[in-house]
């Protein structure tokens, strides 16, 4: 009788124990995710031509010879840095890394404070000059300020950009009056490197610190290129709000000596006027015996640049309406770097109704922009209710079915 009852009294106690000690357990791992503050430092070592050293070869690479490839691939051996890309989150955003760069200083530790007083000798005595002179109105149609920095890694000829944060961004929702700011960046004038940070959430000062290494770019043309800020607001129900952009001409800027830390106003983005919208030439028939619309797009001409990152690579997307609801869409190929593209696609629309009177047609001429929205360039509308060019357009068209009708036509505002 007392073997049982002494075996009892060990399992209570082990029992009392093990329940113990894994609510420890519990609480201690709770305690340790609750220390973990954001935002993480995130690396990217960017996939794509011009970027990983392996995949470089003389047609690609950015005006480097195969010496220099050999010096890259060899320096990467020694001194490379890897992401597992399968360990990205549902966003695309990689997890915490402790990883850093050789010869890149740390910037983890960088306080807002410390980063500001470390930037002094970046900034002008102009600017500063012109920062203190800033009335009250003035401030209160600033757009923020980006702070970044800038490296150049001889050993690996990489061209190294860390965007650290932005202050003082305007609210585009206004009803929580906050914004979910990124930022989208390019390297002018070949728009070749295109990147872009995660995005924050309900803030009007966003830490990003994301570091960017571009590599195969030789450090003498360093001062030929550009850098493109564009500080966006993400949208989910619609298209991303365009809160400005920082434009930054890397002639004279010396990156020999070290990082270059910098700082500067976010502005207004350059609007293109609608009178600079280029024209679209297009040809329309209607075959009343199968009820069938046949567009052929063939050509644009006189496009604007895309913003300030030089010539558009056009494409078009053509999209079919009955009374205001969109049935059927098609589009063209894109024509890279060109403000004059030749198209010569046709698209062939079967017609719901009986006659055009409820059928309109739409054209929006976009720039094809890789990793991201792409942008409209110009918009055109063919139907009865249409103004101008277009209303005239169609009108022939159903006038005289089975000919093929072509016209030019400006573009309107996206």
């Amino acid at each position: 009788d007392e073997i049982p009852t002494v075996v009892g009294i060990f399992s209570a106690f082990g029992l009392v124990f093990s329940v113990s000690l894994f609510a420890w357990i519990c609480c201690q791992r709770k305690s340790s995710k609750s220390n973990k503050t954001p935002p993480y430092k995130f690396v990217h070592v960017l996939k794509g031509v011009d970027i990983y050293p392996e995949n470089l070869n003389s047609k690609k690479k950015f005006g480097a010879d195969d010496k220099s490839e050999a010096k890259n691939k060899s320096a990467m051996s020694k001194n490379s840095l890897h992401l597992d890309l399968e360990k990205r989150d549902l966003n695309g955003n990689f997890p915490k890394t402790t990883t850093k760069m050789q010869g890149f200083p740390d910037l983890e530790n960088s306080s807002p404070k410390h980063f500001a007083e470390r930037k002094k000798d970046s900034v002008s005595p102009d600017s500063l000059k012109s920062i203190a002179s800033l009335s009250t109105e003035d401030k209160q149609d600033k757009l923020g300020t980006l702070f970044f920095s800038l490296e150049y890694n001889f050993e690996k000829k990489a061209f190294v950009v860390n965007i650290k944060e932005a202050r003082g961004l305007p609210a585009m929702d206004e009803q929580s009056m906050t914004s979910d700011p990124y930022i989208k960046m390019t390297i002018l004038p070949e728009k070749k490197h295109k990147v872009k940070t995660r995005v924050l959430r309900k803030t009007l000062d966003p830490a990003f610190d994301e570091t960017f290494t571009f590599y195969g770019i030789p450090y003498s043309q360093i001062q030929d290129l550009t850098l493109h800020f564009m500080v966006l607001s993400f949208d989910r129900f619609s298209r991303d709000d365009v809160i400005g952009e920082v434009l930054i001409p890397l002639a004279g800027i010396e990156l020999s000596e070290g990082r270059l830390l910098m700082d500067r106003e976010i502005i207004k983005r350059n609007v293109r006027k609608s009178s600079g919208r280029g024209e679209l030439l297009v040809s329309l028939c209607y075959q009343s015996t199968t009820n069938t619309l046949t567009v052929v797009v063939l050509k644009a001409r006189h496009l604007p640049k895309s913003d300030v990152s030089g010539l558009s690579d056009p494409y078009v997307k053509v999209n079919l309406y009955h009374a205001k609801k969109r049935i059927s869409k098609k589009k063209t190929h894109v024509k890279k770097c060109t403000p004059n593209a030749v198209f010569n696609e046709l698209f062939v629309f079967d017609i719901p109704c009986e006659g055009l009177d409820d059928i309109s047609i739409e054209f929006l001429v976009l720039d094809s922009d890789r990793g991201s929205r792409n942008e409209v360039i110009g918009r055109l509308t063919l139907g009865s209710s249409a103004e101008g060019t277009g209303g005239e357009h169609w009108k022939e068209i159903c006038e005289y079915p089975r000919r093929q009708i072509a016209k030019w036509h400006m573009l309107c505002d996206g």
